[in-house]
């Protein structure tokens, strides 16, 4: 990807969520799209930044050897993974030519596929909706979503920054990247993933959201005596000449006290 090795991406990405709008965020959407989009990466760092990321803890990254050897190593891995083995692939497998190889499986996929990924730290802070917590500058957006296989889903990231989907599945949550994280579960490759359970996501709605939120799992019921059927809705119905229904309520509202 060419956008440094996981070790330096992730101590910037947990800088970013511990101070994120602030002076020591490495993408501040205060101080405009462009420095959010790719200013920051042309422009010597806040000293806040450096002072901040200093105090963020990174020594999981450094108990893995895969990240280590990667980080030790990534001058040379980076041309021969980003450049060489895109160009040398399509000329191997179907004989393309050496300059389309390299000017579009190369170069122009690595132009693309950068200015995707920077539209997570400056359109998805600019414009969307805040269902989750409007007083944060990320926002859910759609178009960055299907840019990115999912990660436009944005002030649901921000208000759970340890959810692994990264999004609340279901309502039209495109996120294939969750989808392909869940693969590597089921093989053995991931493990601890967590996410926040409906209730939360609901609990932080009504706490701080927007009033755009919509439920992606919405509970109907069959009938009367259906489990999801609120307390609430079985008090305030009117019921006629009864008997059996009525010391059921008596019964379920016992059961809450």
């Amino acid at each position: 990807a060419f956008e440094d090795s996981v070790y330096e991406w992730a101590r910037n990405h947990r800088v970013h969520h511990k101070y994120s709008e602030t002076d020591a965020d490495p993408h501040n959407s205060k101080r405009g799209f462009f420095f959010s989009h790719v200013g920051w990466l042309m422009l010597r760092k806040h000293p806040d930044v450096s002072e901040k990321g200093k105090t963020i803890d990174m020594s999981d990254l450094l108990q893995d050897p895969v990240l280590v050897f990667q980080r030790k190593y990534y001058k040379y891995l980076m041309p021969l993974l980003c450049f060489g083995f895109p160009t040398v692939v399509p000329v191997w497998l179907w004989s393309e030519t050496w300059n389309n190889a390299y000017h579009v499986a190369a170069m122009f996929r690595y132009v693309y596929l950068l200015n995707c990924v920077w539209l997570v730290n400056s359109a998805a802070h600019f414009y969307g909706l805040r269902p989750y917590d409007k007083n944060m500058e990320p926002r859910e957006n759609v178009t960055v979503a299907v840019m990115t296989l999912g990660e436009g889903w944005h002030n649901y990231h921000h208000a759970f920054p340890w959810d692994y989907r990264s999004s609340e599945l279901g309502y039209f949550r495109f996120n294939f990247t969750t989808r392909f994280i869940d693969f590597c579960a089921r093989m053995g490759w991931a493990y601890d993933l967590k996410s926040a359970p409906l209730s939360m996501v609901q609990r932080r709605v009504k706490r701080t959201g927007d009033g755009t939120y919509r439920n992606p799992f919405p509970h109907s019921v069959w009938g009367w005596g259906d489990r999801d059927m609120t307390l609430e809705d079985k008090k305030e119905a009117v019921v006629l000449h009864g008997r059996t229904m009525q010391n059921n309520s008596a019964e379920e509202s016992a059961k809450t006290l």
